[in-house]
């Protein structure tokens, strides 16, 4: 007779297998180590000599990379485990930004060679599509660097889509759950499927940037300037190539360009994929229904009040006030004019609109348009009760019932970003900053908007003055935002690292 195994210690430490969480993070590396050599080409043709930093940078990421990529081989078929899938994520975007800031912290820039915060900052502000800096000059910088900011929204915005609906769904993040397709399934047999819409998607993706870019040459920009807006908007990022955003081209076409571009960056990409195939459930789907209504209803208010109060012509307050208000739904933080002098109103909308964000499997960022569309469906059935007791009312998505998992995601997501958003604006009180750049800071960095409000870091302003504590905490609300909270939060539970 065997002998009995003796007990395991409950809650012994157990961390998940690294070797393919590492194996992973070592090809995004690499391909991260690629796109640095097309900066340095470009200083390199210019004259100027940023392109050492970032031809170094390259070959020590390459370098580093291969090496891991080496040491981590492993067979990936059987996917990855629950752990291993929460893991990933963060280790990823932390191991990336910290590359990415590499040839920012090697730059001749004053204010951002040299300093690991700064560069830290830009870097991570890029990757998650924040478009929050800290560099004051930028009409002035040089042109490796501005397409290296351009390229990292670009790259974060990819990657964001994949994380949304590969990851995300799977994990039951936030009520993510209701969009779980073939791209979310780790299964071996849907791999040939999910290759499929990866393919897919970054083809509507570079369509839509080069259609955006060739728009925004024909109407005036320059070679550099519209490439980098071209990715900076599909993105929904935010980083412009002038300090004073898109109101440096005082240009109705830039503008308009401008605004049907992060639009299209806020829809959802599998229904582009959709799209190709004839397939026009774009025009049927309830998140983007409600994304236009919320636009058209706060674009027509705030038009009618500029017009009110003799700030436009009615053509430019149209203008204004769409791109502005496109800009801040879709968490973009383009531009037009300074909306902050155009009075306290248009402050209050401004910091409601940014809770709200764009479409889940598009590139915008904040509380997302269909968490929204959830709470409305509860809140109303809530109501409904009350009146009828005995009456039955399913709750509704997109003519589907919703399931209760979802509910409980979602109700739970609204508290946590609640819950930390007030951590975070009292965190940032304490570091001597006024509560409205605190309050408009702390939604910003979680809505990965960009842009606040007031004089230190409005539409008009930047982040460089604020304190160095200050931007290593919104460093980490930027991650926090982009990674929807839980992945993020749940590494610092100890019943995670237990097996």
């Amino acid at each position: 007779m065997r002998p009995a195994r003796p007990p395991q210690p409950r809650g012994s430490w157990a961390p998940p297998p690294l070797r393919p969480v590492l194996h992973l993070v070592a090809r995004m590396l690499l391909v991260l180590g690629g796109f640095m050599l097309l900066p340095a080409a470009v200083d390199a043709a210019a004259g100027h000599p940023d392109w050492r930093g970032f031809a170094i940078s390259a070959a020590g990421t390459v370098l580093a990379a291969a090496a891991l990529l080496r040491a981590t081989r492993c067979d990936l078929t059987q996917g990855l485990s629950l752990r291993q899938a929460f893991l990933l994520t963060p280790m990823a975007w932390l191991a990336v930004c910290a590359a990415a800031a590499v040839p920012l912290y090697l730059s001749a820039l004053e204010g951002l060679g040299g300093s690991i915060t700064n560069s830290v900052f830009e870097a991570v502000s890029g990757l998650t599509t924040t478009g929050a800096t800290v560099i004051y000059g930028l009409d002035t910088a040089p042109p490796g660097l501005l397409l290296w900011r351009a390229l990292l929204q670009w790259l974060g915005g990819i990657g964001i889509i994949a994380t949304a609906l590969a990851i995300l769904p799977t994990l039951g993040v936030g009520g993510m759950q209701l969009f779980r397709t073939e791209s979310s399934d780790r299964s071996e047999k849907v791999m040939p499927r999910v290759r499929q819409i990866a393919a897919r998607i970054l083809v509507a993706y570079l369509v839509l940037t080069l259609a955006c870019a060739v728009a925004y040459a024909l109407a005036g920009m320059g070679p550099l300037d519209a490439v980098a807006h071209a990715l900076s908007t599909i993105s929904t990022a935010g980083f412009s190539t002038a300090d004073d955003s898109l109101a440096h081209w005082n240009n109705p076409a830039v503008h308009w360009i401008a605004t049907f571009g992060m639009l299209a960056g806020a829809l959802p990409f599998v229904l582009y994929i959709r799209l190709m195939q004839r397939d026009y459930a774009l025009l049927r789907d309830p998140q983007v229904h409600g994304l236009l209504g919320l636009l058209a209803l706060v674009i027509l208010l705030l038009t009618g009040w500029l017009m009110l109060h003799d700030r436009y012509p009615p053509l430019d307050a149209l203008r204004h006030a769409a791109l502005n208000t496109v800009s801040i739904v879709t968490t973009t933080g383009f531009a037009s004019a300074d909306y902050g002098i155009w009075g306290g109103a248009t402050t209050g909308l401004f910091f409601g609109l940014m809770f709200v964000g764009g479409c889940t499997g598009s590139t915008a960022g904040g509380l997302k348009i269909f968490r929204f569309q959830v709470m409305a469906a509860m809140l109303r059935v809530q109501f409904l009760r009350l009146l009828y007791p005995r009456g039955v009312f399913p709750r509704l998505y997109g003519g589907r019932p919703i399931p209760d998992e979802v509910v409980g995601s979602v109700v739970g997501f609204f508290t946590l970003y609640f819950v930390c958003y007030g951590v975070l604006t009292i965190a940032l009180t304490t570091m001597d900053l006024d509560f409205l750049t605190s309050a408009s800071a702390a939604v910003s960095m979680l809505s990965n908007i960009g842009p606040g409000l007031g004089p230190v870091i409005g539409p008009a302003g930047h982040y460089g003055a604020m304190p160095e504590g200050a931007k290593w905490l919104l460093c980490f609300a930027m991650l926090l935002g982009r990674l929807e909270l839980f992945t993020l939060l749940i590494l610092f539970m100890p019943r995670f690292w237990r097996g």
